[in-house]
């Protein structure tokens, strides 16, 4: 069976990253990245590119860069 592929806007990976760094607080980083080497050893590309961006979304949060909650903008 083909996998389907889901959309994300901006703001809605902002969201899920905000709801990940919630829950795993200081180690959401370090999930995200082991993801992000583990998907790419195994060849999963789309994956890893997710989890990546996802890491790079957890360090705007964390280094306060961004509030999920306001209405984002991309320049």
């Amino acid at each position: 069976m083909a996998a389907t592929r889901t959309h994300f806007s901006t703001g809605d990976m902002y969201r899920l990253a905000s709801d990940f760094a919630d829950e795993f607080g200081d180690n959401a980083s370090d999930y995200a990245y082991r993801a992000v080497v583990s998907f790419e050893a195994e060849g999963e590309g789309d994956r890893a590119y997710f989890w990546f961006l996802l890491l790079v979304m957890l360090g705007d949060i964390a280094e306060h860069r961004i509030d999920p909650t306001a209405n984002i903008t991309i320049h």
